[in-house]
């Protein structure tokens, strides 16, 4: 059974009761649906514990253009893990980790010329929705979901992307899947709701 979360402080307490006694870098999954608000409670806990944040969507791997396929592929091919493992691997052994990130601006599927290099700090925070997927399990110290009510996720999208198309739609629906029936809320350390 997941620890409910009302604060943030609650949260920061979670963790430092967490990661008492270890030595390694500590890791937390901060994973949420779309509109959830784990980008701005990212950068909170970021400043708060003098973090490293590591961007999901650095690792977007979805294309470019509309799929075709199943919610089940989208939920399997939106985010590379196999790129953010590494990175994670690295930090959580106490190096510099190096990544290229995907290039949004761009949007054509390539990644940034640039590489993004973070160094290790006693916190990591990995942030974005399917950051808590199994396959990365073995590396994340605590996993919580952000959770907020669909009206208030999606008027923050809308602020966010002006537009919910069939672009947006067919992610919502990938997520559907992920927080259904690969990580469901009891599959975390601890759910949070925090008020807008």
């Amino acid at each position: 059974m997941p620890h409910m979360l009302n604060d943030p402080t609650e949260l920061a307490t979670l963790v430092a009761a967490r990661m008492k006694g270890m030595i390694r870098p500590f890791i937390i999954a901060l994973d949420g649906r779309s509109g959830a608000g784990k980008s701005t409670l990212a950068k909170t806990l970021a400043e708060m514990f003098d973090a490293v944040l590591i961007e999901g969507d650095d690792f977007y791997a979805g294309g470019t253009k509309l799929r075709v396929d199943s919610p089940e592929a989208r939920a399997e091919a939106c985010i590379d893990w196999t790129r953010q493992r590494p990175a994670l691997e690295a930090l959580r052994a106490g190096r510099e980790a190096i990544w290229r990130a995907f290039d949004w601006e761009t949007f054509d599927g390539r990644l940034r010329d640039q590489t993004t290099r973070l160094v290790p700090k006693r916190i990591v925070i990995l942030e974005g929705v399917y950051a808590a997927r199994p396959e990365l399990a073995d590396l994340i110290d605590l996993r919580v979901m952000l959770v907020a009510p669909d009206d208030v996720r999606m008027a923050r999208l809308m602020a966010r992307e002006r537009i919910i198309g069939p672009w947006e739609r067919q992610w919502h629906q990938a997520e559907d899947v992920y927080f259904r029936s690969i990580m469901p809320p009891a599959a975390f350390d601890a759910v949070a709701e925090f008020p807008a």
